[in-house]
């Protein structure tokens, strides 16, 4: 650096000052101040600068968005907090029983509400430290999602660094959303045509391709921007999400300008039913809003189920829908015997995609809307992306239809199915059926279970006819038929490799991930991990009663019967015998059995000093305790906060002891 001329250091740092401002103004304020041509001219002088003293180039620098050399792959990362997925409502009378619930919950305090526009798009992670934007990543399955930071840095609209000198907020995470606008979408299209090559279906899809691609460099040619939704600042003292959203535009970050604080649930209401009416007037697609309580403290005290906060909820839009003829009526069968009637449509393009299947749920919702092969059907997307059969057109049936009967066999093993009293499914309970025996381990193969490279749809299909694979275990003896399966059609060597590769690979993934792959009915990701996090070991979580496992916050009796059930099953339980044979994780390595708090519970109630509710609830299992969501006999602790209520009260009459976040942070000591 003292080779360089003092006078060239400044001008370097006045170009990027400048082209950072000019970037902030065009893509954040919308309030360009110079012209293109001008903009391009002080890049220019930057990048020959930067070329000459290449000592002097940063990760910051606004030539860094043009991409660089292809990677090989995106490295996975864990979110630093979870990006949860949002319940979704369809109705005035679905949001109001959100705000039934939400004020239930607050008891005394009265919510305010923002509202905000819920845009089409890939949710994204971005984390700053010191000011700079070091790391981007998908959301993956909300803990892990991959690292995609060098294509994030192509968008224009994210800052690689913040506009603040406020150190309170120069670590932070931000929650976004990275969309096409639909004329540069179709324009890009109109491109790809000319030039040869194949359109994309929609703006949703481009984006989400493009950000997944392994060459920056291509995606800094996609018109993708962004919009960012959520601030998480440890060290800023931020009291409401509303004021957050402003704040993020002040160091920087783009922000949509639709956001509106809503005093009732009715100016809610409002807000939806003008959005929707205007959304064909974005230059984006919106597929409904967001309902977020806007007090922090309020959110906190709130909390979360399984997947989604309760503070926050989507308040779809009316669904498009289009008209088709009903060609057919199949039957698919679940991975968990269930058999479920299917619409094979005349294709028709609907909501940015052609659809020719569509779901009916079971057999009663066919017979409700009295659906017959050769209607004319209405077909929508429920929120906008599964379709499904919601009517039919009366005065265009032909006249020879016939009512549809459900069938009395598997169409997959012919094993006649059955209809449960009480129940609207019907199942085939034959386990061997293959097209369970597919789906199951689909399921166990799947991304956010074992991961298992090379085991896609068609090659569980192969393995199954072959008899080569009855269970997931039979995974893990596939080595000794290699010979066979080299002699599969287009199987070669390098392919048959990298699939037992893969199932090797697969035996070290953690505890959470094997129990959510067994496939336990309304046992998804969050749930598992929940688990995991509970019991040290599979014996453990096989021994548990119904009532401990409730006690375990994401556990509801609908869950704990399922797994109750599931381990009352020597099937399953015979399965678990030899995946453990096989080498799989069955024992956490997250929990601390032995500690200050081994075998205690804890109930945490109120908003505490310092730590938040996750941040506590780490301290505690870090010492070998387990938290509770509600207070029972069974609670050793009750951890309170400023406003504790009824749950201090009940922990009192059952003589349980209450501590402060001082006694915990003393106790563990």
């Amino acid at each position: 650096m003292a080779s360089i001329p003092q006078e060239t250091v400044k001008r370097l740092e006045q170009l990027r000052s400048e082209i950072n401002e000019h970037d902030y103004r065009y893509y954040v304020l919308a309030e360009p101040s110079i012209s293109d041509e001008e903009y391009d001219a002080l890049m220019r002088q930057l990048q020959e600068l930067e070329s000459i003293y290449p000592a002097l180039k940063s990760p910051d620098s606004p030539t860094q968005r043009v991409g660089g050399q292809p990677t090989r792959e995106f490295p996975t990362v864990t979110h630093a907090v979870p990006m949860l997925s949002l319940a979704n409502s369809y109705s005035e009378e679905e949001i109001r029983e959100f705000d039934r619930r939400v004020r239930s919950l607050l008891k005394h305090d009265t919510p305010v509400y923002v509202a905000e526009l819920k845009f089409d798009g890939v949710a994204l992670s971005l984390t700053y430290r010191d000011g700079m934007f070091v790391r981007g990543a998908t959301r993956g399955d909300g803990f892990q999602g991959d690292d995609i930071t060098p294509n994030l840095k192509t968008i224009r609209s994210l800052p690689l660094r913040l506009r603040t000198g406020d150190r309170s907020l120069l670590n932070l995470d931000v929650r976004a959303e990275a969309f096409m606008q639909k004329d540069e979408f179709e324009e890009m299209n109109n491109q790809r045509v000319a030039a040869g090559e194949k359109a994309f279906i929609n703006p949703r899809n481009a984006t989400a391709g493009t950000l997944k691609m392994l060459d920056s460099r291509v995606v800094a040619s996609r018109p993708i921007k962004m919009f960012a939704y959520a601030l998480i600042a440890p060290d800023a003292s931020l009291t409401g999400h509303f004021d957050s959203l402003q704040l993020m535009k002040t160091i920087g970050l783009p922000v949509n300008g639709h956001a509106r604080r809503c005093n009732t649930i009715d100016d809610v209401i409002a807000f939806w039913k003008e959005w929707e009416g205007r959304r064909d007037t974005l230059p984006y697609d919106i597929d409904g809003i967001v309902v977020k309580v806007d007090a922090l403290g309020q959110q906190e005290l709130l909390g979360s189920i399984a997947k989604s906060p309760r503070w926050a909820i989507a308040f779809k839009f009316t669904s498009r829908k289009a008209e088709t003829r009903l060609t057919g009526i199949t039957l698919q069968v679940g991975r968990l015997g269930t058999v479920t009637p299917v619409a094979e449509l005349e294709p028709v393009f609907l909501g940015g995609t052609t659809v020719s299947r569509a779901t009916l749920h079971n057999s009663d919702y066919v017979a409700e809307l009295d659906l017959r092969i050769g209607d004319m059907v209405i077909v929508e997307k429920g929120g906008d992306v599964i379709p499904k059969v919601s009517g039919r057109i009366d005065t265009r049936r032909p006249p020879t239809t016939k009512p549809f009967v459900m069938p009395r066999s598997c169409p997959s093993c012919g094993t006649p199915i059955q209809h449960p009293p009480g129940e609207v499914n019907y199942y085939c309970e034959n386990t061997a059926c293959p097209a369970q025996v597919k789906g199951r381990i689909e399921h166990f193969a799947h991304r956010g279970a074992m991961d298992i490279e090379g085991l896609g749809e068609v090659v569980v299909e192969q393995l199954v006819q072959l008899g080569l694979v009855h269970h997931p275990a039979d995974l893990y003896t596939l080595a000794k038929y290699k010979k066979k399966l080299l002699e599969l059609d287009r199987w070669g060597e390098k392919s048959v490799q990298n699939l037992l590769d893969g199932i090797e690979q697969s035996t070290r993934q953690p505890f959470h991930r094997v129990l959510f792959a067994l496939g336990i009915r309304h046992v998804g990701s969050t749930v598992a991990r929940a688990l995991a996090e509970h019991f040290a070991s599979i014996e453990e979580l096989q021994n548990a009663s119904v009532e401990e496992l409730q006690n375990i916050s994401a556990v509801g009796p609908k869950i704990a019967g399922s797994i109750a059930a599931y381990f009352a099953d020597r099937h399953n339980r015979d399965l678990i015998r030899k995946l453990q044979r096989a080498g799989l994780a069955f024992t956490s390595t997250r929990r601390i059995s032995r500690g200050r708090f081994s075998g205690q519970t804890f109930v945490i109630t109120g908003t505490l000093p310092t730590y938040s509710r996750e941040q506590a609830k780490e301290l505690i299992e870090r010492h070998g305790g387990t938290v509770a969501s509600g207070v029972s006999k069974k609670v050793d602790y009750l951890l309170v906060g400023t406003d504790p209520g009824s749950k201090l009260e009940k922990a009192r009459s059952l003589g349980i002891r209450t501590i402060s976040e001082n006694d915990l942070i003393t106790l563990t000591r």
